[in-house]
Order: structure tokens, then sequence, then C-alpha cells
């Protein structure tokens, strides 16, 4: 027997990919299109929702490729990233130079 109290809040979640010919990472909207502004992304707060919203993205195979859920805090009402790696993608390919890279050239 399980204490629903004892659960973990479900975090918000986007569905992110990357465009098939660019390889640009992009967000799937409210709208169903894609866009390179992860604040327009469309976050859904539950399980159901999300893997709804993920079947969906992944009907436009010929968009996107690798689409996957990625887990946001929404910061006056839009997502943001708060992981490392959706963070690093917010900032374009990683054949840019970034960081320390960029120190080094």
């Amino acid at each position: 027997m399980t204490d629903k109290s004892l659960r973990r809040p479900y975090p918000p979640k986007i569905v992110t990919a990357n465009a098939l010919m660019e390889g640009d990472a992009v967000y799937f909207t409210k709208s169903r299109t894609w866009s390179r502004e992860i604040g327009e992304a469309h976050a859904v707060h539950n399980a159901d929702e999300a893997d709804r919203l993920l079947a969906e993205a992944n009907t436009q195979a010929g968009k996107i490729v690798g689409a996957y859920l990625a887990d946001v805090s929404l910061e006056s009402g839009q997502p943001a990233p708060i992981h490392f790696r959706e963070e690093f993608r917010t900032r374009g390919p990683s054949n840019y130079f970034h960081g320390k890279q960029v120190e080094q050239v």
C-alpha cells in the first residue's frame, strides 16, 4: 500500500527533438508545430499527457528525429531547462565554440 502524499510531484515536461534537416534542437508547441525557442514549448503536467504528446510528436518523423520528454521548470509560465543537457541544447549545435572552447581558440 502506498501513501499518495509520499509520491513526488510530477515535474512539468516538454517534447524536444532535433530538426531532421538542420539538426537544431526544436520544441513541440501547443499548436503542434516545432519551434527553436524552448519558451514556446507546450508543457504537460502528468504522465498520460506526456505520453500522448510524445506519441503525437513522433508522427512527424519527416521533420524531426530523436524526440523525447525533458523536465522543465515554469518561469513566468514559460518552460525553462533544469538539466545541463537541455540548457546546452538551447545554445545551438555543439559544433560551435562554447565556454572553454572559446578560451582555447
